[in-house]
C-alpha cells in the first residue's frame, strides 16, 4: 500500500521564489488497484512520483510504501518500487536482454531468476523479436518497453508509471496499457500519471485530479461523474481545474 500524508516539495528559485511543486498532498493506493495522477503538464505530478520514490526528499510531510517510511528508510523502499519515468534513458550498445540483465543484478537477482524474469517480461511485452538487439537501433515503442522491463525486473510490489504512453503509436500504447491492467489484476499497487482521459477510463480504479502542486479531488470515476453532475470525465477534469 502508498499513504502520502501532507507531502509538500518546496524549490525555491532566484527569479521566481518559492514554487510549491507538491503541496500538502495526501492519499492513499491500495494493492490490487490503480491509482491515476490526473493532470496538465507541470500540474505537480512528476514530483509527486518521485517524492514517492524517493528520488526528491519532502520539505515537509512524508508517505509510507508497502510499510515502510520514505524519509527515514528511502533504501529499502527502492527495493519495493519500479519507477518507470517517461524517458528512457537507455545504453544504446547493450542489447534490450543486457539491459534487463545489469538492472535485475543491480537488484540482486540470481542468474536463475533473471532467466525466468526475463522470460516472463519478454511475453507480456512481446520483446521477444528485438530481446537481442542493441537498444540504439529501437523505435521509441521498442524503447519504453525495454524500460519497463528493466524497471520491473525484480517484480517490485509498487509500480509507479509516468506518462509510459507518451509519444507511442496506438498499437505499443495499446501494449502498455494491458501491461498495466495485468499489473494490476495481480495484485500490485499502481500509481500512473497521466493526462489522457481515454487511459483514465480504461485503467484507473481512483483518480486524484491535480492541479498548481494541490490535489483537488478525488475518487472512482463514477464517484467523480456523480459528485461534479458530468458523465465525461474531461467535462469533470475541466470543471474542477477551472474552479481554481
Amino acid at each position: 500500500m502508498i499513504e502520502a500524508r501532507n507531502f509538500t516539495k518546496i524549490f525555491r528559485d532566484k527569479k521566481r521564489g518559492e514554487i510549491r511543486a507538491a503541496d500538502d498532498i495526501s492519499f492513499r493506493a491500495e494493492p490490487g488497484q490503480i491509482y491515476g495522477l490526473l493532470g496538465a503538464n507541470g500540474a505537480g505530478k512528476t514530483t509527486t512520483l518521485r517524492l514517492l520514490a524517493t528520488l526528491l526528499k519532502p520539505t515537509s510531510g512524508t508517505a509510507t510504501v508497502a510499510g515502510l517510511d520514505v524519509v527515514h528508510k528511502p533504501e529499502a523502499v527502492r527495493a519495493q518500487v519500479g519507477f518507470l519515468a517517461s524517458s528512457t534513458a537507455l545504453y544504446g550498445r547493450l542489447t534490450a536482454r543486457e539491459m534487463i540483465v545489469y538492472f535485475g543484478q543491480l537488484n540482486g537477482l540470481s542468474a536463475g531468476e533473471l532467466r525466468v524474469r526475463i522470460k516472463r517480461l519478454a511475453d507480456d511485452l512481446d520483446m521477444h523479436e528485438f530481446l537481442d538487439r542493441r537498444c540504439e537501433k529501437f523505435s521509441t515503442g521498442m524503447k519504453q518497453k525495454t524500460s519497463i522491463a528493466r524497471t520491473l525486473v525484480h517484480d517490485p510490489a509498487v509500480m509507479i508509471f509516468d506518462e509510459p504512453t507518451l509519444g507511442l503509436d496506438v498499437m505499443t500504447s495499446r501494449a502498455i496499457v494491458k501491461f498495466v491492467r495485468d499489473c494490476r489484476d495481480r495484485g500490485k499497487t499502481v500509481i500512473y500519471s497521466t493526462h489522457i482521459m481515454s487511459e483514465v477510463e480504461k485503467l484507473c480504479d481512483r483518480v486524484g485530479i491535480i492541479h498548481d502542486g494541490r490535489l483537488l479531488a478525488e475518487g472512482s470515476p463514477m464517484e467523480l461523474r456523480e459528485r461534479f453532475g458530468e458523465q465525461d470525465l474531461e467535462e469533470v477534469f475541466v470543471k474542477v481545474v477551472g474552479a481554481q
